[in-house]
């Protein structure tokens, strides 16, 4: 597959990914409203995931063996680590401020590739990450709630960790021989994050009535398992499937961009489904997240020796670029996640 149709693909698969992580809020609220807590929710959300691809981790047991570390620190990072972080620190900052910083994520990604792996990072990549991240600051009107808190913003800097984590630890091993199968290195990693999840939530308590009953989204009411297996289904298995397969056809700094557009995504279905108005500042603040991923994605221009960081190196060089230097593989190491 050429060049340019495996970037496509990937764009594609990352605009799916992006979709379906920020399809989560709307379902999430009507049942933190209805009575469940915010972290249950997150517990249901992986554990119910965690079951569906149990089948899957079992077809890819192998990989226990093979990959131990990648599918713990998968778990620990891309998953548990993203979630239990951003909560925590949800309860020292606002919503707003807690979102932007765990999106600093891309930048980080791009910070490891440029300061520790020593590779060049095209301009492309560069901007669109400056753009996105400004674009979503108006997104989530940060300034609203602007404010110091040491412990929230070291909470939410610690899930931007964690988030950048996600995408590093996707592209993991994806040069070698035998690269480990996506699809195993998100079932365990979902297992991993259940079991963390469990300590921190303490799913015992939750009050499972409400999900039982029904839950009110935009007037209509709704049962809740149906919430819920939006949330499972869509939210966090497609989500996390059609993630690290982007991220393994583009890079990880090029998919942490587009992945900004989940914050854009959740603000424009929270207007249209549950009616949360959306103000001026946030309609231009989408804009220039869609303006910084588009441009981060597009084809790096030529460069005089070896693989640029924002292209996808693998990939079959197209006419006229240089090919890949012999031994360098892609980014490798979030992901979580998540």
């Amino acid at each position: 597959m050429q060049t340019a149709q495996v970037r496509n693909v990937g764009l594609g698969l990352a605009l799916v990914s992006a979709f379906a992580f920020g399809g989560s809020g709307v379902a999430a609220k009507p049942l933190i409203e209805a009575g469940l807590d915010p972290l249950h929710v997150v517990w249901l959300r992986v554990a119910g995931a965690a079951l569906v691809m149990l089948p899957v981790a079992w077809r890819h047991r192998a990989l226990l063996r093979r990959r131990p570390a990648l599918l713990a620190g998968f778990g620990l990072l891309a998953v548990a680590g993203v979630q239990a972080f951003y909560f925590a620190a949800l309860s020292r900052i606002p919503v707003g401020v807690a979102l932007l910083i765990e999106y600093l994520g891309p930048a980080l990604v791009l910070g490891w590739v440029r300061f520790v792996q020593r590779r060049p990072v095209t301009r492309a990549a560069a901007l669109g990450v400056v753009l996105a991240v400004g674009g979503l600051a108006c997104v989530v009107e940060v300034w609203a709630g602007l404010g110091f808190d040491a412990v929230g913003l070291a909470l939410a800097l610690c899930a931007a960790f964690c988030q950048a984590g996600y995408f590093i630890l996707a592209a993991h091993g994806s040069d070698e021989a035998e690269p480990a199968d996506p699809l195993g290195v998100i079932a365990y990693g979902l297992l991993v994050g259940a079991a963390v999840l469990t300590v921190v939530a303490r799913p015992w308590g939750m009050d499972g009535e409400v999900l039982r009953g029904a839950a009110a989204v935009a007037g209509t009411s709704v049962p809740a398992w149906a919430l819920l297996a939006w949330i499972v289904l869509i939210a966090t298995v497609l989500a996390y499937v059609t993630g690290i397969v982007s991220v393994r056809k583009l890079s990880p700094q090029v998919a942490g961009v587009v992945a900004c557009l989940e914050a854009v995504v959740a603000t424009v279905l929270a207007w249209v489904v549950l009616g949360e108005h959306l103000s001026t500042p946030q309609i231009a603040g989408g804009v220039l997240v869609l303006i910084g991923a588009f441009i981060a994605q597009s084809p790096a221009p030529k460069a005089p020796s070896g693989p640029v960081a924002g292209s996808r190196p693998d990939a079959a060089p197209s006419a006229g670029d240089p090919a890949p230097l012999p031994g360098k593989g892609r980014l490798s190491a979030r992901q979580g996640a998540p």
